[in-house]
């Protein structure tokens, strides 16, 4: 899910809270004005008062959280995602210098947006663990790719 839509959740369920909140607050300041005897001294109205602060406060930091979220968070959620450090016109070169396989495994990857974990890979071209190890490896030699642990597998990244 994308940070703005997250942030905008965020908002609408601080909004849904301040509707909730608010009914409930005057709830109570109905049964306190019927109940209480003392006027606006009542230790009662002094508690609805704190309470209203709190929880207005609260609905109010959701909102610039949400805000924040949705506006000045970057983007970028995919594991370590790089930027490219080669230009498409060196890659595009330097993929043509490769056999068949290496193709093959490189348009997965940049089809992926430039990361797929290894298992993935070895799901998808339908070659063995070694096969494609060594493929990788060949790749890396070039300077195409980067593997980096995760768990039991490997995550591929494009250079």
């Amino acid at each position: 899910m994308k940070n703005k839509h997250v942030g905008f959740l965020i908002i609408g369920i601080a909004l849904l809270f301040f509707f909730v909140v608010m009914s409930y607050n005057n709830a109570i300041k109905t049964i306190i004005d019927t109940t209480c005897t003392h006027g606006t001294s009542c230790p009662m109205q002094i508690t609805l008062r704190t309470q209203e602060i709190i929880s207005y406060s609260l609905m109010g930091l959701l909102v610039v959280v949400g805000l924040f979220i949705s506006f000045l968070m970057k983007e970028d959620l995919r594991l370590h995602k790089k930027e490219t450090k080669l230009s498409k016109e060196e890659l595009n070169s330097k993929i043509e210098n490769l056999d068949e396989e290496e193709k093959k495994i490189m348009q997965i990857v940049l089809r992926e947006d430039g990361s797929i974990y290894q298992s993935d890979l070895i799901k998808e071209t339908k070659l063995s663990k070694v096969k494609v190890s060594r493929l990788l490896d060949r790749l890396e030699g070039k300077g195409l790719i980067e593997r980096k642990r995760r768990g039991m597998t490997n995550v591929i990244i494009l250079k």
